[in-house]
């Protein structure tokens, strides 16, 4: 696959961040899903720190009834957060806000599997982490996201 075209059909796995896919096309060919994956994470991980933290905050706050993309939404709505009480939808507005105030990102949760509660106990948990190690599990669930969505993509073709 030209690069074009790799960008094209999975530069929406990390979130709105092509940059990703685009670097990773570099060592292609990829043998399985699981290099692919490995050389994305690769990517992430080698990025300036200041790339990393634009990639945390291309992630929508869990809950948020702004405009995401399908990918996010669609994840959300599997763990039930679109279904949240007023009361429920207050509380984890306010864990965000605190939490987007402390770390300078939002709350990055891979929720496929997860139930509201797993998402809210793991907010008010990470509230209390140092801002390196909380920087080190955002990037981290970002990776689990995007394994994800590679694995839905791949089981549909």
């Amino acid at each position: 696959m030209a690069r074009a075209e790799f960008v094209k059909a999975l530069g929406w796995i990390f979130e709105n961040s092509p940059w990703v896919a685009e670097r990773a096309w570099e060592v292609r060919p990829f043998a399985s899903t699981n290099e692919l994956h490995a050389a994305m994470m690769a990517v992430v991980e080698r990025a300036p720190p200041e790339e990393q933290l634009t990639l945390l905050r291309a992630h929508p706050d869990l809950g948020t009834r702004a405009r995401v993309s399908a990918a996010s939404a669609g994840e959300q709505k599997g763990a039930g957060i679109d279904c949240l009480s007023a009361e429920d939808f207050e509380v984890l507005q306010e864990y965000n806000r605190q939490y987007r105030e402390k770390f300078g990102f939002p709350f990055i949760f891979a929720v496929k599997g997860s139930t509201t509660g797993d998402i809210q106990l793991a907010l008010m948990l990470r509230l209390d982490s140092e801002p390196e190690e909380e920087l080190h599990q955002a990037l981290w669930e970002v990776c689990r996201i995007a394994w994800f969505r590679l694995e839905d993509t791949f089981q549909e073709i």
